[in-house]
């Protein structure tokens, strides 16, 4: 069985889920840390510097979506939200102020392990194809690094979370090339094509990004939307071309 070194973190107030997953982590090679409450995630967090959080929407104290917004100051760990099956909004929320994956409640013990593992390898993720041989594309004010994974707007770092590098990543990689969201969701999610899931996901990314990127996110230049298709990168000239 792979010896996993990463550390997560489960935050729910819910002790059964906190005690069957910490159970079933540690059981494929997880170090598993967990908080019962929004203030407790928050020191927990701070304290043990985990490589993930699963997080719960309805909690006492501190809500998740209180909890996600307090990470995003201070950290880019990749964070998937325990969300209700009722209302799409909550998903959609909880992806805006900055997760990276939902999985919604109830849920198989079995899908959150493979989000986990789905999100952790594409965070570690590096060199995609079409990226130059040193890792670092120009375009426009921005450089981005991929051997780093970090982007910089003239002389400012932009922080990025690990999805949305990889996300953006794959679309320079392939600049001038449109992706439908389904293939976004597979290359960069992992999600397989049979499996249904919200493409909203990919769109609150897209819309994260262009807010990070973009001089003017309501009229992009740099991450356009492909009509009928789904997203492309404009297309990068490369030295020497014409």
């Amino acid at each position: 069985m792979e010896n996993h070194k990463e550390k997560i973190l489960v935050v729910d107030d819910e002790a059964s889920i906190r005690r069957i997953l910490e159970t079933r982590l540690s059981m494929i090679g997880y170090d598993v840390v967990t908080a019962a409450d929004g203030e407790e995630a928050l020191d927990t967090f701070r304290k043990a510097e985990p490589n993930l959080v699963v997080l719960d929407v309805m909690m006492p104290k501190l809500d998740g979506y209180g909890v996600c917004q307090e990470l995003r100051k201070e950290s880019d760990v990749p964070i998937i939200m325990l969300t209700a099956l009722g209302d799409v909004a909550d998903r959609i929320t909880g992806l805006e102020l900055g997760a990276d994956d939902y999985v919604v409640k109830p849920f198989s013990p079995k899908e959150l392990e493979a989000r986990i593992r789905s999100v952790l390898r594409r965070v570690d993720k590096t060199g995609a194809s079409g990226i130059p041989s040193s890792g670092v594309i120009h375009v426009t004010n921005l450089r981005i690094d991929t051997n780093k994974r970090q982007v910089y707007k003239g002389d400012e770092r932009i922080r990025l979370t690990g999805m949305e590098f990889s996300l953006l990543e794959l679309l320079v990689s392939r600049s001038g090339e449109a992706f439908s969201r389904s293939e976004i969701l597979q290359e960069v999610w992992g999600y397989t094509p049979e499996r249904h899931v919200d493409t909203r996901v990919v769109d609150v990314h897209i819309s994260r990004l262009r807010a990070k990127l973009e001089d003017d996110p309501s009229n992009p230049e740099l991450i356009l939307t492909a009509r009928g298709t789904g997203y492309l990168f404009q297309r990068i000239i490369e030295p020497g071309e014409e």
